[in-house]
């Protein structure tokens, strides 16, 4: 199966602003590269993915894209989550491909097995596999076949939004879990769970803040 990850990316130097009160202006923005460059360090090994696709209005973003052989797009506009993965999946699906899945840019404990796993559960045509975050709310993993099947509705409550979606369109949707890929950071909090998984799991800890 040919399939594309498409990451979405934040302009890296105002990401994570919930996390003024715990980290400095230039911390925030070494964890959030340092999460970005762990995303696409794993998708590279993971032989299934044949291409990345990263979008980004961040040229430093496109920039380190690059540096891991992506394909980057420049986003334009207003900011738009949604508008802007159903333009990054347009620009994949007409390189003939079989399945996007798509992938946040603040998974620093996502590995190549959780992204294995998802792709080899969407193997029926079409299909949608949905991995949501710990508190069973959002979106942090969503993988298509073919590109586009469903629309994006990402934000609050995103995860019952695209099951929802598959099922309207009598399309096969399933559910994966695992505590390191439900793992985002954005409140302090997250980043208590992420030290005390990655200790459990003998994990390289992507960053410590002081």
């Amino acid at each position: 199966m040919s399939t594309w990850v498409i990451i979405p990316v934040k302009p890296l130097n105002r990401a994570k602003s919930r996390l003024t009160a715990v980290l400095t202006p230039e911390q925030r923005r070494q964890l959030a590269e340092s999460m970005f460059r762990h995303v696409l360090e794993v998708v590279r090994d993971v032989p299934q993915v044949i291409g990345t696709l990263v979008i980004s209005r961040d040229s430093k973003a496109l920039s380190i894209a690059r540096d891991y052989d992506a394909k980057t797009v420049q986003e334009t506009g207003t900011p738009e989550l949604n508008s802007a993965l159903m333009r990054a999946t347009q620009v994949v699906a007409s390189w003939w491909v079989e399945s996007v899945l798509v992938l946040p840019a603040d998974l620093p404990l996502v590995t190549s097995d959780d992204i294995v796993s998802m792709i080899r559960l969407g193997e029926g045509i079409p299909s949608v596999v949905i991995a949501t975050d710990q508190n069973r709310d959002g979106t942090n993993a969503l993988f298509m076949r073919p590109p586009g099947v469903i629309p994006y509705a990402y934000g609050p409550g995103s995860y019952q939004r695209h099951v929802a979606y598959a099922r309207e369109a009598h399309i096969d949707v399933k559910s994966y879990y695992s505590e390191q890929l439900a793992l985002d950071i954005d409140v302090s909090s997250d980043l208590d769970t992420y030290k005390r998984l990655a200790r459990q799991t003998n994990f390289q800890q992507l960053f410590v803040s002081d």
